[in-house]
């Protein structure tokens, strides 16, 4: 017989061995691997940068007005992606029709579609020769190579990922809840309200900083939907490509803001405890 093993402990897979959760060692070479693809080049970008440059460098007039665009752009672009998103999750996890999974499908495409196609279809769309383009242009609206052409491509990109968070939250707190509060005469707009977004709000508070995210950092789809025309719709991640010609400790340093912002994105959304 074994001996008791003393509190706290946890038995080894063989002895001497230590395992980590159950895994094989093997394991341990491949995530090693994976890890350092990751944090090797974000530490030589640290290690690359200007730090005593770097008040200056993000004090410069361009980099200013593009910081203040992406903000503005990206935040407005997030509530978008709330406003239209949140019925989109809803309709994709609680309809029971079958053109659902082809609906489902075509709203994740700017998922895998590369950034530059999406500015494509969008400039196709509301260009000045566009779809609806010709018809709003005869209203006097011009979209694209404005802000307005900004936004709308950074909700284009993002919006997936608030749908993808939600829909995933809708199917995983299922539906026992809400038919427990329309047994009980509740309307539906009232259960949607004082239930089902309260049940999952963690979901949709997630998907709309990841949403956030993808849009402050979005850059194929503006520049070739929007242009760089500084102050109106170059962003930040435009300024970066540009700066790196001209200026590569001000790409360098403009870069780290970025990833700044990522880092911080990141420990909201996955830094929380576990329930």
């Amino acid at each position: 017989m074994t001996a008791d093993l003393a509190p706290g402990t946890r038995p080894s897979g063989r002895a001497g061995r230590p395992a980590v959760a159950g895994l094989p060692r093997w394991v341990l070479l491949p995530a090693a691997v994976g890890a350092a693809l990751v944090v090797v080049p974000l530490l030589a970008l640290a290690l690359r940068a200007p730090w005593t440059r770097l008040p200056s460098l993000l004090t410069t007039p361009a980099a200013v007005d593009a910081l203040l665009l992406s903000l503005r752009t990206a935040g407005t672009a997030t509530v978008l992606c709330v406003l239209l998103g949140v019925p989109m999750a809803l309709v994709l996890a609680r309809s029971t029709w079958r053109g659902v999974r082809v609906l489902r499908a075509l709203v994740l495409l700017p998922l895998v579609l590369p950034p530059v196609v999406g500015g494509i279809a969008l400039l196709s769309a509301f260009g000045r020769r566009g779809l609806l383009g010709e018809s709003l242009e005869v209203l006097g609206v011009e979209v694209a190579f404005s802000t307005t052409a900004v936004v709308l491509a950074q909700t284009f990109v993002a919006l997936p990922f608030l749908v993808v968070s939600l829909d995933g939250a809708l199917r995983t707190a299922g539906r026992r809840h809400e038919e427990v509060a329309a047994v009980l005469g509740a309307r539906p707009t009232t259960v949607l309200r004082r239930v089902t977004l309260p049940l999952v709000l963690p979901g949709l508070v997630s998907g709309a900083v990841l949403s956030f995210a993808r849009a402050l950092g979005e850059f194929g789809a503006t520049l070739t939907f929007a242009g760089s025309l500084q102050g109106t719709t170059r962003t930040l991640p435009l300024e970066v490509y540009l700066q790196r010609e001209t200026d590569p400790d001000a790409a360098v340093a403009l870069s780290l803001l970025l990833v700044a912002v990522a880092v911080l994105v990141v420990v909201a959304v996955r830094g929380r405890p576990a329930a």
